[in-house]
């Protein structure tokens, strides 16, 4: 495993050196976790920096009645957790592996001494934690806001933001294909919902061309153009 690579991937530590990323491979120590595995929970008194090296993790919360609301998906790259007086905005979460993923950690001690050799890396966490926390209040404002519709029209915007093919060459007006299975009951948890009202909703944005199932397994495509003709008419 080419820990390296991995490394380069990190929103934290890709804008630095190859040699520099070779200072930090010792104390990044990789951990593969499957499918649905519960990486920290508010019950973890845990300070821990937590790195995406492959795969995806989904941030959720409890609510009152016991179900669950997925706040985020990060993607390879992204960070999580909490250390010291720096936190992304994930405390108090759940993390979850979405799918397989490669996960490493960084205690207090070891991020305190990587910042002191390059502050710049602090610099980026600020970033990453400013960008976190605009969209989560960007998702609650919508939440408390608006219509059921509207909603999942904006969680198929972000998610053709996070996980659509990236392909160069591609026009607004072609079909983007999600990197990502999702299922209608997990769209429902994104968005406060349930299942059934998703799945018609779903099919009514089919019948107007927003959204399509391509290939055999089902992956979900997107209009990108439409999508946001809709979002913005969508009141």
């Amino acid at each position: 495993m080419d820990k390296i690579k991995y490394l380069s991937r990190i929103q934290l530590f890709g804008d630095l050196a190859l040699e520099e990323l070779k200072k930090y491979e010792p104390v990044t120590p990789i951990k593969v976790m499957k499918k649905g595995t519960i990486i920290s929970s508010p019950h973890m008194n845990q300070k821990i920096l937590y790195l995406i090296k492959s795969g995806k993790v989904r941030l959720y919360r409890l609510t009152e009645s016991g179900k669950e609301f997925t706040i985020d998906i990060l993607e390879t790259g992204h960070v999580f957790g909490e250390i010291g007086t720096f936190t992304t905005g994930s405390e108090n979460l759940y993390a979850e592996t979405w799918e397989d993923s490669v996960i490493c950690r960084i205690d207090r001690v070891q991020f305190e001494k990587i910042i002191c050799e390059n502050p710049s890396i602090a610099l980026k966490l600020l970033e990453i934690i400013s960008s976190r926390l605009k969209e989560v209040e960007e998702l609650l404002e919508y939440m408390a806001y608006s219509s059921v519709k509207k909603r999942l029209l904006f969680l198929l915007n972000k998610l053709t933001e996070k996980f659509g093919d990236k392909s160069s060459g591609r026009s607004p007006g072609d079909w983007i294909e999600l990197d990502i299975h999702i299922t209608h009951q997990e769209l429902a948890m994104m968005m406060g919902s349930i299942r059934e009202t998703v799945t018609a909703l779903l099919n009514e944005l089919n019948a107007e061309r927003i959204v399509r199932k391509a290939g055999r397994r089902g992956t979900m495509e997107v209009h990108g153009a439409r999508l946001k003709c809709a979002l913005k008419e969508d009141r």
